[in-house]
């Protein structure tokens, strides 16, 4: 019944020949992998295993952490410290960068990743996920903070994991993007998913609306344009998805296509984007254009964006391409002070989402 699938170390073997270091990068993404099985574990026993709630301390981002948080942060890094094939780990939910231990070996690559994604939604049993970045590190020494500050292009790997009905593990190496299910019954990652491509057009867009006061005008007049469906300019219907949890908003768009926003917001200067770079946009921004899609901030290429500081936000829109080449043509026309307001037939004056006029 199990023979002849491709599990994720078969995988690996042949994805990773001809690139340097190998053997120790496919090593890490079967840690990487362990430490997901793991995290799987225990978001599937929920309130059973008392993984639930919240704990009494905030991130270095203010927030309160929820309580699978904190043990799926645990969980990555001692998977993944132990074994000489790191140098130094950053964590969404630590202020530094985490120092390998001086009693382990230090290795040759950067672990960069958010431990669980989405996790305000465990307690309501909607899906959560891990996302993680690998850069190589060529220094000697033990890296600093400036030696994971380089922009999404260098990354020689990047994957999420997907905490829903089944477990998935979605990765790419830059030889294209694939999925793998988990099998809980012999306990492999087996590949379900080979080459996902995402359709250049797309239908179906994912905002939370509740923000619209606070969009630019090109972003406004894009979801304007999607709203008013057939009789506006688009010319067709369009379908609105929100779930709130990254993980399975890209997975969604990885399998039927889709375009998802985060855009900038003016309520606060200090925060333009509400996604983090390092954790969250860079390594879905490689794993979405090796599927043939396209990831931008709306003005620029997110993989050519270069990190200033560890937990930096940056405004996020990816998925089908040519809708997100579209939105970058908004933004470039706007910017020029060429481009026209759109006025939509279905809300007219009452429009909620209607932009300010410009002075």
């Amino acid at each position: 019944m199990h023979l002849g699938r491709t599990t994720l170390s078969k995988f690996l073997i042949q994805q990773l020949d001809g690139i340097e270091d190998a053997r120790d990068l496919g090593a890490l993404l079967v840690d990487v992998a362990a430490a997901v099985k793991a995290i799987a574990a225990m978001t599937a026993k929920g309130a059973l295993g008392g993984y639930l709630g919240k704990v009494d301390s905030a991130n270095v981002h203010g927030e309160i952490q929820a309580t699978l948080d904190v043990v799926a942060n645990d969980t990555i890094l001692r998977t993944c410290e132990w074994g000489g094939l790191v140098a130094g780990m950053a964590s969404e939910e630590l202020e530094a960068p985490y120092a390998i231990p001086e009693t382990y070996a230090r290795g040759r690559y950067l672990l960069i990743f958010d431990p669980l994604d989405g996790s305000s939604n465990a307690d309501v049993n909607v899906s959560v996920g891990t996302i993680f970045s690998i850069l190589r590190h060529r220094a000697v020494a033990a890296p600093t903070t400036a030696d994971y500050l380089r922009p999404g292009r260098e990354q020689v790997a990047a994957g999420y994991a997907i905490y829903g009905p089944s477990t998935m593990l979605v990765l790419t190496v830059g030889k294209g993007t694939h999925g793998f299910t988990l099998d809980r019954e012999i306990g492999n990652f087996i590949l379900t998913h080979p080459n996902l491509q995402i359709p250049a057009d797309t239908s179906e867009f994912a905002i939370n609306t509740s923000n619209a006061r606070f969009w630019e005008a090109p972003d406004h007049r894009y979801v304007t344009e999607c709203q008013a469906g057939r009789s506006g300019p688009r010319g067709r219907d369009f379908n609105m998805r929100w779930i709130a949890s990254l993980v399975a908003e890209v997975h969604r768009i990885l399998v039927r296509g889709g375009i998802f926003m985060y855009p900038r917001v003016t309520k606060d200067p200090a925060k333009p984007g509400r996604l983090r770079l390092m954790y969250e946009a860079s390594p879905i921004a490689f794993i979405v254009e090796q599927a043939g899609g396209c990831a931008s901030t709306g003005r620029q290429r997110l993989l050519d964006v270069a990190p200033t500081e560890l937990h930096q936000r940056i405004p996020v829109i990816f998925g089908s391409r040519n809708e997100v080449e579209r939105i970058e043509r908004y933004h470039a026309d706007h910017d020029a002070g060429t481009d026209e307001p759109f006025v939509s037939p279905l809300f007219n004056e009452r429009s909620l989402f209607r932009p300010e006029a410009r002075t």
